[in-house]
């Protein structure tokens, strides 16, 4: 994984729609699980609704983390793509779990709206490379 400041950066540059805010709360709050951070920021900032976004492959792992089932109560969920992991995500333990409370992409408009559980899954054309394919390209490009 690329060091936090270069992937930072990184998201601030493809965060182009104004209703997203890229910070670093997590390493402000210096919590150390997902369910902790989002718990902070939630009754840090009431007045605000929050999605929790993640790659298919996340969701796989899903019921490894701690109080995961907390965590698709606490906030809803945005599921994206990821190859080649989407098959097995949707049909591992979690999407299993909350199957239930999974939305048609239809309803993701508002997904913030909805009371959690609530989740849904982005199907999209997929970057053919892997992560860990592109971080090695771009090492080895000359600057």
């Amino acid at each position: 994984m690329a060091p936090f400041k270069e992937r930072f950066t990184q998201a601030r540059a493809r965060a182009r729609d104004p209703r997203i805010h890229v910070t670093d709360i997590e390493t402000k709050l210096n919590t150390r699980f997902t369910i902790d951070s989002m718990r902070r920021i939630q009754s840090g900032f009431p007045e605000k609704r929050f999605v929790w976004i993640m790659g298919a492959d996340n969701l796989i792992q899903l019921p490894q983390w701690k109080d995961w089932q907390t965590l698709f109560t606490t906030v809803p969920i945005a599921i994206f793509d990821r190859a080649p992991y989407s098959t097995q995500a949707l049909s591992g333990k979690a999407a299993q779990v909350f199957a239930r409370s999974r939305l048609t992409t239809q309803h993701a408009r508002k997904l913030a709206d909805y009371t959690p559980p609530a989740w849904t899954f982005f199907q999209m054309p997929l970057h053919p490379a892997t992560a860990t394919e592109i971080r090695a390209r771009k090492n080895t490009s000359p600057s």
